[in-house]
């Protein structure tokens, strides 16, 4: 079956002509599946809905934000209620502190917070912090994580421990990067002889406390401790992007679900409910050499909106009071069982990690620990299961390197459709 979407393809036709690629972000290109990207009218609930009238279970959330669902009702309410005041004001508001309280009590090793309006402002301003408070310009990223468009992390992976990365786009000079160490996630004995090498030169290590960039990948508590225990003899920033993570995998994050307290953390969307919005912050020590403060100039016109704040406290007060996660945990288990199960029956080579709300099924034969056995996936195969569950009104990521995520909004219902959905889709694989 192949579902009919002409009003997408005249409208990607159109969007050609004045966006490049016809998208604003290149993850919404379709480049890793093939054919012509979803045009959405509206979301709702655990759905979304094109602009052909067909409808879709949505296990993308926009890329994680709506563990809620789409428009749930006390975000829409706090939202409206904010819109009724302005939009933004280029002052200071009540909401933002507010929201900030909220933050710290929720992530402690976050004593002081700055509000951002991106993911990548957060990630890239907390590395520049960390330079500051240290005194060093080295950084040490893992190959595979993604944090943001920042020039000094779109690096590919090096080849060995002290390989520094060259840029991953043109545009990024080689002096952006020159500073940054690649190496490989769960590698601990990397890790240490990295260290040993140039630990008095690393002022942070950035990653991702578990893997959503190249699909779902789950930290070792050997790589954790082991980074943990080297930032801390060598006075290194540990850095977690929870920007996938923060207020998805538990109300604290990776580093409530796994125990390791980083010394700074960055947010992203999913603090402000889907509306643009990011945050950095860490130990008060840290956070303290931030403008006006210290001498580590960051700043933002639109930084700390209302709407976006509004929109975050009502998230943030509703994942509280119903506290989610459990039932987020269970669907996501079973869901991984079913797809694996089917996966089996059909003999086709797979893996299924899962770890809270988040998700990938991986065509690879051996588990996915790190960036290289992620590239070992089958992309052609992925291709064709992201296009026979796309025709069955399940929308999905469209890329083998990226995660999945359920929502509060999915119900019983809704998975055994999935993986009705799923059943039909990998016999065709």
């Amino acid at each position: 079956m192949t579902v009919s979407r002409p009003q997408s393809q005249r409208q990607f036709e159109r969007a050609q002509r004045v966006i490049p690629g016809g998208v604003n972000s290149p993850a919404r290109a379709f480049g890793g599946v093939g054919g012509t990207p979803v045009f959405i009218d509206r979301g709702d609930g655990p759905y979304l809905y094109d602009i052909d009238g067909n409808h879709y279970l949505d296990y993308i959330g926009s890329w994680g934000p709506h563990i809620l669902g789409h428009r749930h009702p006390a975000i829409m309410t706090a939202i409206q209620a904010a819109l009724e005041k302005g939009t933004s004001f280029g002052a200071p508001t009540v909401l933002e502190s507010e929201l900030a309280e909220r933050v710290i009590a929720a992530v402690p090793s976050m004593e002081l917070v700055r509000m951002v309006n991106s993911g990548t402002e957060a990630t890239m301003s907390a590395i520049r912090v960390a330079r500051g408070f240290t005194g060093r310009e080295t950084i040490v990223k893992f190959a595979g994580c993604y944090h943001g468009h920042v020039d000094s992390l779109l690096v590919k992976a090096g080849s060995g421990a002290l390989t520094h990365g060259n840029p991953s786009s043109p545009g990024v000079p080689a002096g952006c990067t020159q500073d940054t160490l690649v190496l490989e996630y769960n590698d601990s004995q990397q890790l240490a002889e990295a260290f040993a090498k140039q630990g008095d030169k690393i002022a942070a290590v950035i990653l991702e406390p578990v893997v959503g960039n190249m699909g779902l990948v789950i930290p070792s508590m050997e790589f954790l401790t082991t980074l943990r225990k080297l930032c801390d003899h060598h006075g290194t920033v540990l850095i977690f992007d929870e920007v996938m993570t923060g207020f998805r995998l538990a109300y604290g994050g990776a580093q409530e679900l796994f125990g390791i307290r980083p010394d700074m953390t960055t947010l992203g969307k999913i603090l402000g409910a889907g509306m643009p919005v990011g945050a950095y912050g860490g130990r008060a020590e840290i956070m303290r050499k931030v403008s006006p403060l210290g001498p580590v100039y960051q700043a933002g016109t639109l930084s700390g909106n209302p709407v976006a704040m509004a929109a975050g406290m009502a998230m943030l007060d509703t994942l509280k009071a119903t506290d989610p996660y459990p039932k987020l945990a269970d669907y996501t288990r079973r869901l991984a069982m079913g797809l694996s199960a089917i996966a089996t029956k059909h003999g086709i080579p797979h893996s299924c990690p899962h770890v809270g709300s988040m998700i990938t099924l991986f065509f690879a034969a051996e588990p996915v620990t790190n960036y290289a056995t992620a590239t070992m996936s089958d992309t052609a195969r992925f291709a064709k299961f992201f296009h026979a569950m796309l025709d069955r009104g399940i929308y999905l990521a469209c890329s083998q390197y990226e995660a999945h995520f359920v929502s509060a909004a999915h119900t019983e219902e809704h998975l055994q459709e999935t993986l009705t959905a799923a059943e039909e889709a990998l016999a065709m694989c």
